[in-house]
Formats: C-alpha cells, structure tokens, sequence
C-alpha cells in the first residue's frame, strides 16, 4: 500500500508540473500582450484566488477547514509565517519578470531548479514537512544533483552570454524559497485537513505580495493600453489551482525533493507536449530537450530509490 500511495503521490505532482507548462505559455503570451510580467502574474494568481474565495467559504467542508485552521493558530499549532507558503511563489513569478530579459531562459531555470533542489533536501532532512525527517541518503542526493544536470541540458539550446550573471542570485533565493513553499503547504494542509483552504491561503498570500509589486510597477511603467480579448490567455489562474493543490496532497506521502522533482519532470514533458501541439514562434522540439527530460525522469526513479545514509 505504501508504495502505491506513494506512486499515486508521485502521478499527481507530475500532472500538476504538466499543468505548470501550460501555465507557463499562457502566463507568457499574456505578459507579452501587457508589455508587463508582473501585471500578468498578479491576473493569473488574482484569478485563481477569486475562484477559490468563491468556491471554498461558500461550502460546509470550506468552512469547517477554515475553522480549523484558525482554532490550530490559535492554539499554537501552526505559526502564522507558516501560511505564508504562497509569497515564495509571487517571489518566483516576480523573479522572472527581473531577471529572465538579462539572464535567459536557461540560467534562470537551472539557478532555480539547483537551489530548490538544495533547499527540498534540507527541508526534508530538517523535518519541516507534513512527511517528518527523511534522512540524506546517496540516490536522494545524487537524484537531486542529476536533476539540476538534466535541466542545464534540456535548457541549453536557449543559454547565450550574458555580463549580469549575479543575478542569478536572484532565481535561486526564489528556488530556495519553493522548497520552503511545498514543506510549510503541507504543515497548513495537515491542520486545516483540507486541500482547498491550503490552496486559498497559498493564493490569497501571493496575490497581495504581487499586489504591492505590481502597484510599485504601474506607478513607474503606467496601465497597458490594451489586453488580449482570447479568454484562455485568463486561465493561468486555474491551472495553477490544480500544479498547488497535488503538490499539497503529493507532499504528505513523498516529501519536498520527490514533489519538487516530478514537478520538474512534469514541467518540461508539459512543455514539450505544448510545443508539439502549439509551437511558440520559429521554435521547434531539439534533441537536447528530449535527451534533458528523459534524464529529469531517471533522477526521479534515482532519488526514489532506497540508499544509504
């Protein structure tokens, strides 16, 4: 039984990186439509948000997850910086909009995906997690350092010199704070007993950290002048809703590392998938982004591996 839960476990968190692929695309296109990153990101967390605030308070079961979260703050059970899982995430989105236009693609993602590796092994080894201690063993470590090489090669196509690589410093505080994110998810999630009230505070926290960024960016840039009329270009919001949601349930049985990679295998077959069915503009499927996801896939199978401490 442990091994299929944990199997399903792992299913889910890959269905929702899928998920965060086609989020991605669609996050992208509407920022470019903006002219704005941040204005995209704030309408993509916003909308998920609205749909949860309308969705969760209004049921029996939302309720009673809420009031149990509320009596397990008030009883010292849970901290309130541990509610805060969702500004990891504005803080990633954000991050993007920075960095991406001096670093590329391809060192933000391998500077983010290398240090939420890092943080997911330290998080699980601290404990942090609804899934307790799990140990350093060798195939974990030598599963997460294979992920971080896998990304760097499914990536490579789009890397390109660049004079401002200490910024990379800024995609990888983001990285370690998504370790933090999916550990601190499940701690809220065990004591509310409720997926749905976990991913309304995780979006409920990200929307006002993006709200304080985007009003510090419109006050410098201004309003775009127009927005995209197509309506999928608005619903980053609810895929969203569906990558946190099974990265909430998935950590309980799997712990931070083994979500944070099958999110990342997910993310790239997703976006392969997406460039198949909706290739982006002069861009086509290269080898090195088959041959990187076909090993993000083996270091998932290695670090799921029982080793040695």
């Amino acid at each position: 039984m442990g091994d299929r839960v944990r199997l399903v476990g792992g299913l889910l968190a890959f269905v929702g990186g899928t998920f965060l692929a086609v989020q991605g695309r669609l996050n992208g296109g509407l920022g470019h439509a903006f002219g704005d990153g941040f204005l995209a990101a704030l309408v993509s967390f916003g909308g998920g948000f609205l749909l949860l605030a309308l969705g969760v308070p209004t049921t029996a079961a939302g309720r009673a997850g809420l009031g149990r979260l509320w009596s397990s703050l008030r009883a010292g059970r849970i901290r309130w910086w541990q509610c805060l899982g969702g500004a990891c995430g504005a803080l990633f989105v954000s991050t993007q909009g920075l960095t991406i236009a001096a670093l590329g693609v391809a060192v933000f993602t391998v500077a983010a995906v290398g240090a939420q590796a890092v943080s997911s092994l330290l998080v699980d080894r601290a404990g942090v997690g609804p899934a307790g201690r799990v140990p350093l063993t060798w195939t974990r470590v030598a599963g997460a350092a294979l992920a971080v090489v896998a990304v760097a090669v499914a990536v490579s196509d789009e890397a390109g010199d660049s004079s401002a690589l200490w910024l990379a410093l800024l995609p990888a505080v983001a990285g370690i704070g998504l370790g933090w994110q999916q550990a601190v998810n499940g701690l809220v999630r065990e004591a509310a007993r409720s997926t749905r009230v976990t991913t309304l505070i995780n979006f409920g926290t990200g929307t006002v950290v993006l709200l304080v960024v985007c009003a510090i960016d419109v006050a410098a840039r201004g309003l775009p002048s127009t927005a995209p009329s197509e309506p999928w270009f608005y619903a980053g919001g609810a895929l969203g809703i569906c990558t946190i949601g099974s990265a909430v349930l998935a950590v309980r049985w799997l712990g931070v590392l083994l979500v944070g990679l099958c999110q990342v295998a997910g993310q790239l077959v997703g976006a392969l998938a997406v460039d198949v069915v909706a290739p982006a503009a002069g861009g086509q499927v290269s080898v090195l982004a088959l041959v990187g996801t076909a090993l993000t896939l083996l270091a998932v199978v290695v670090a799921a591996l029982p080793g040695r401490r």
